[in-house]
């Protein structure tokens, strides 16, 4: 996670070190930006997840829908479009019977809360207004769980850690608003426990979660 960050922090630093007789000045692509998100959110077991001796492939995973803010700031360099971005998100997702089956994926009975997302983006200009796109960054999500220890019930979070990658098209428009659509990829690889109270939390251990998102974008850049 920390060569993560690192490495966040460093492109960051060169994308805005570009200077800005580099840019071009009638871009719709350059200065800051907000927007909101929202679209298809799954997460379930990684490929190294195996609790069924009879299925090596535990296929469990729970699905909703994702929503959320974004915020960023992108240069045009006149070759590539460069930029740092960030995220809020949300989700409806949580586990449930399917057919009988409950569908833990390892965690148990959860539901998705805050996704965090700060990373670097960069792509090229197929028309003077539209945008493709790569993405890239370092990702934190929250899972709410609710356990039983035979007398009481507690809501304890499973904070995991990991990497997001993605790739999406953006198209601007004359009056500053841009809408864009993209598919992103997050693995979660590492994840604490948080328990409720003075109860001390249980420290890093290694997990497998993949999530798949895809969602849209409706925005508008100063």
């Amino acid at each position: 996670m920390k060569k993560t960050i690192a490495f966040i922090a460093t492109g960051s630093l060169v994308a805005l070190a570009t200077p800005a007789m580099a840019q071009s000045a009638d871009s719709p692509f350059n200065g800051p930006r907000i927007g909101v998100i929202g679209g298809y959110d799954q997460t379930g077991a990684g490929s190294s997840i195996d609790d069924d001796s009879e299925n090596n492939d535990n296929d469990q995973s729970i699905e909703g829908f994702g929503y959320g803010f974004e915020a960023g700031y992108d240069l045009d360099t006149g070759g590539a479009v460069i930029g740092i971005e960030g995220e809020y998100m949300d989700s409806t997702a949580d586990t449930e019977f399917t057919n009988g089956d409950f569908e833990s994926f390892g965690l148990g009975p959860v539901d998705s809360n805050r996704d965090l997302y700060i990373g670097l983006r960069a792509g090229a200009k197929v028309t003077p207004n539209t945008l493709i796109y790569a993405k890239g960054g370092y990702t934190n999500a929250k899972f709410d769980a609710t356990t039983l220890d035979g007398e009481n019930e507690y809501d304890t979070d499973f904070d995991t850690d990991g990497y997001r990658v993605g790739a999406g098209v953006e198209y601007a428009m004359d009056s500053g608003l841009y809408v864009k659509g993209e598919y992103r990829y997050s693995n979660y690889s590492e994840a604490e426990v948080d328990l409720p109270g003075d109860r001390p939390d249980i420290d890093q251990y290694d997990v497998d979660l993949d999530r798949h998102q895809v969602v849209a974008s409706v925005g508008m850049r100063f």
